[in-house]
């Protein structure tokens, strides 16, 4: 399978992981998307991931996260730039996600980061994506 955009695949394997109530699921394995699984933990969107080694390529199996009533932990995750259509802003301009309830994810100079660390960093950069 010929794959353009490895991000966005990730996402949707998440988001349709989410929505068919999958406790985890398996991404192929990248430095980029080790860094979202990364954020996607930290800011408690997934319960957790680990990297499987495998002699191909290996792969990440993120665990999602769901609440006490098995309510969805991330309604979407939205791919923003795409190898066709790259968008990128700069310091002052990161938008917010969802009035503030969401995040972006940015790929900037200083490596992968949410929209508000970038903005406290002071950096701009690629907007990978967001989540809500």
């Amino acid at each position: 399978m010929n794959m353009t955009d490895p991000i966005a695949d990730m996402l949707t394997r998440i988001r349709n992981g989410v929505r068919a109530r999958l406790p985890k699921v398996d991404v192929p394995s990248s430095r980029l998307k080790g860094e979202i699984a990364r954020i996607l933990k930290d800011e408690g969107y997934i319960a957790n991931f680990k990297v499987v080694e495998d002699p191909r390529q290996g792969s990440i199996r993120v665990f999602l996260k769901y609440g006490p009533g098995r309510e969805r932990v991330i309604t979407d995750l939205q791919r923003v730039s795409r190898p066709g259509c790259r968008i990128y802003c700069g310091k002052g301009e990161i938008p917010r996600v969802y009035g503030g309830l969401g995040i972006n994810i940015l790929s900037t100079s200083h490596g992968v980061m949410t929209g508000r660390e970038a903005a406290r960093t002071g950096v701009g950069g690629e907007i990978l994506c967001n989540v809500w």
